[in-house]
């Protein structure tokens, strides 16, 4: 599914024009649900934190009992090399992916012996700074490790996400704030989230049951080094309802301002305007 434009492939050791064919039919992969994959960025000329993006899509293989094939630096060059045939302004959202090819002998388990591997360029513009969405409830939840791969970015975790968002937009919202477990809120239906109240920034601990962003990562950093508190707790939905401002955190835009949950309105706040602009400059003097 090609999402963005201009396209550039890179599979069996060179990088090819537009959106190739990379899986067969009865690799493990596509038949089987063994995918990983990361998301990372490039935006005038910046490529923020794309060596841990590298790094967790093979930490993430692991997770899937795949067989990693390329470190971590030189999977960074390739994207480097890559990224050559885009204009310096381009928006480019960089992904690069792993596969099971074959099966051990009960075809469910993935033989360590073969590995796909590709990543994928597409031009994706950053949505404006004045992008804004709506969350609303959804009785679907995030799974525990027990029952999913939630400690990797997999493929076969994304149609949870799809239902949650199905469900919330047929009611007119634009995407899904999600409970765990426990019925905690987790984050949203496709990227982490964070709450402001009385100039605190909070956002849910990391328990296990979502991927805790490297983009969410780097937002807690900046914040703290800028003088901000941030706590990572156990937050309810009376919570979210009792908010100042909300956001979200993810790769493909960064920050985007919450404006409202299910009756509950927000304002784009001055923390949520402040967390972008800490990212950009971090991003530009790294």
């Amino acid at each position: 599914m090609a999402t963005g434009k201009n396209i550039h492939t890179y599979f069996n050791g060179t990088w090819h024009d537009g959106d190739l064919p990379v899986m067969r039919a009865a690799d493990h992969g596509s038949w089987l649900g063994s995918t990983v994959f990361d998301g990372a960025r490039f935006v005038n000329g910046l490529m923020p934190d794309l060596d841990l993006h590298c790094e967790r899509v093979n930490q993430s293989a692991h997770a899937l009992m795949i067989t990693p094939t390329v470190d971590t630096n030189t999977m960074v060059e390739i994207v480097k090399d890559g990224l050559s045939a885009y204009a310096p302004g381009a928006a480019v959202y960089i992904r690069p992916m792993y596969w099971a090819i074959h099966g051990d002998a009960s075809a469910i388990m993935p033989s360590p012996d073969a590995t796909g591997f590709a990543i994928c360029l597409e031009e994706i513009p950053m949505a404006p700074d004045t992008a804004s969405v709506t969350l609303g409830r959804t009785r679907f939840r995030r799974p525990v490790l027990e029952d999913a791969v939630v400690n990797a970015k997999a493929g076969c975790l994304y149609p949870n996400n799809a239902r949650m968002l199905s469900e919330v937009r047929a009611r007119g919202f634009g995407n899904a704030l999600v409970a765990d477990a426990l019925g905690n809120v987790a984050e949203s239906a496709t990227a982490n989230v964070f709450m402001v109240r009385d100039g605190v920034v909070q956002t849910p601990v990391a328990n296990g049951t979502f991927l805790a962003g490297i983009t969410r990562a780097r937002h807690i950093a900046n914040l703290r080094a800028d003088g901000v508190e941030v706590q990572e707790c156990v937050l309810g939905f009376q919570d979210f309802a009792e908010a100042d401002e909300v956001f979200l955190s993810g790769n493909m835009n960064k920050v985007t301002a919450v404006t409202g949950f299910e009756d509950i309105s927000y304002q784009t706040g001055p923390m949520t305007k402040r967390v972008r602009e800490l990212y950009w400059d971090w991003a530009a003097s790294s």
